[in-house]
């Protein structure tokens, strides 16, 4: 029966007690989660949650509460620089309790004790993806924004590199010409080359036939 008893005693004497929960809150801190039986778990749960709630407040005064439970200096250090700026928004509840089930040698409840912000599996604080919307300038406003120089500037760049365009065009149109009247006479002259043994053929085919009708005749007057 409890009698009254509003702590759990966990059948040891008060110094074996107290040891021993400070050394369970400083493997907590160092680790963020270890593995113990569910009484000492819910024990270790109301000893530790008073003294993270003192270490949002950073002075010499809490530093020295948290000492003289923790009993370590640097649990003590972690607690107040790393810890306590990341749980600085939730107002308590900062450790969670997961049953594990029943140990093989002597069937005790097991279970897991955390702390809440250092899970990412449970946590339900999402970052808010901002969505930012794009505007787009009227085409009015693009032409309001437009100063009256650059304006000006741009139809005489264009107006330049016209006129370049023109000239460098007229430089090279009698240099591509050039080729063209040089093959024209290459072009005219090969037929004529090729045409003129013909014509010399020609009066020969001619004469052959006339030089055979002289011998006929002569030989008709010899007989």
């Amino acid at each position: 029966m409890r009698h009254g008893k509003k702590f759990p005693h966990l059948g040891r004497k008060t110094a074996h007690r107290k040891y021993m929960l400070a050394n369970m809150a400083c493997s907590l801190i160092e680790h963020k989660s270890i593995n113990t039986t569910l009484a000492k778990a819910k024990a270790l749960k109301l000893f530790i949650e008073p003294i993270i709630t003192k270490s949002k407040n950073d002075s010499t005064h809490n530093r020295r509460i948290a000492f003289r439970y923790l009993r370590d200096k640097r649990a003590v250090t972690e607690l107040f620089r790393e810890i306590s700026v990341k749980i600085g928004e939730r107002p308590g509840g900062y450790t969670r309790v997961i049953k594990l089930g029943n140990r093989l040698g002597d069937n005790a409840d097991m279970a897991l004790i955390e702390l809440v912000d250092y899970n990412e599996i449970y946590s339900t604080n999402k970052p808010d993806k901002k969505r930012r919307r794009r505007r787009k300038k009227s085409s009015q406003n693009l032409v309001q924004t437009k100063p009256e120089n650059q304006e000006s500037l741009t139809e005489n760049d264009v107006d330049e590199k016209i006129e370049e365009t023109a000239v460098d065009v007229k430089k090279e149109a009698p240099a591509e010409d050039a080729p063209a009247a040089e093959d024209a006479p290459a072009a005219e002259e090969a037929p004529a080359a090729e045409e003129a043994p013909a014509a010399e053929d020609a009066p020969a085919a001619e004469d052959a036939p006339a030089e055979d009708s002289k011998e006929n005749e002569d030989d008709k007057k010899t007989e």
